[in-house]
C-alpha cells in the first residue's frame, strides 16, 4: 500500500481493542484495529461520524457503516474492495464468490492478497469473506481470526 498523509487522526478504546481511524480531505483512508493509539491531531468532522458509527455498530446498535473513505489500490484491489462492499451485514461470501464477483473466477488466491490489504476495515468489510468450505480463514486486523470470529458473531453468523 502506497504511504498516505494523513490530515487527522484519532483513537478510541472499543471492545475489539484500540482503533485508530486516519482521514484525508475528510475522507477516512485508513482504520487500524488493535495496536497503539495513534496521536490525535487535526479536527474532522469525518473522524467523528466514523468514530460515532463503529461505536453504535461494535455495541449492536446498528448495522450501518456509512461514512466516506478514498482508498488507493491498484484496480484489481479497488475491485475486490467494492465487491467487498456490496456484502450484506450478517451475510458471507467466500474468495471464490469474489473472485467471480470481480469478473476473474481464478483469481482466489489474489483476491486473498486484496481483502488482506483492505485499509478500512470495518467499513470495507474484509471480515464477512470465509474460505470455500465456509471455514473462517485469513484475517489481518485487530487479534486476526479471533477479532473476525468476534464480528461475525455480532453480525449474527458466528
Amino acid at each position: 500500500m502506497t504511504n498516505i498523509n494523513f490530515d487527522a487522526s484519532l483513537s478510541f478504546n472499543s471492545p475489539l481493542g484500540v482503533i485508530s481511524i486516519h482521514s484525508r480531505n475528510e475522507k477516512v483512508v485508513r482504520l487500524v484495529i488493535g495496536g497503539e493509539p495513534a496521536p490525535a491531531n487535526g479536527r474532522s468532522s469525518t473522524l467523528r461520524k466514523a468514530e460515532r458509527q463503529i461505536s453504535r455498530y461494535l455495541s449492536g446498535k446498528s448495522k450501518t457503516l456509512d461514512f466516506e473513505v478514498a482508498t488507493q489500490g491498484t484496480p484489481f484491489q479497488e475491485a475486490v474492495w467494492r465487491a467487498l462492499e456490496s456484502i450484506k451485514f450478517g451475510k458471507t461470501l467466500s474468495y471464490g464468490q469474489i473472485a467471480q464477483l470481480c469478473g476473474n473466477p481464478k483469481a482466489v488466491r489474489a483476491v486473498g492478497g486484496a481483502v488482506a490489504a483492505n485499509p478500512v476495515p470495518l467499513r470495507i468489510p474484509c471480515h464477512r469473506v470465509l474460505g470455500s468450505t465456509g471455514q473462517v480463514t485469513g484475517y489481518t486486523p485487530g487479534l486476526g481470526i479471533p477479532t473476525k470470529l468476534a464480528l461475525l458473531k455480532l453480525e449474527g453468523g458466528g
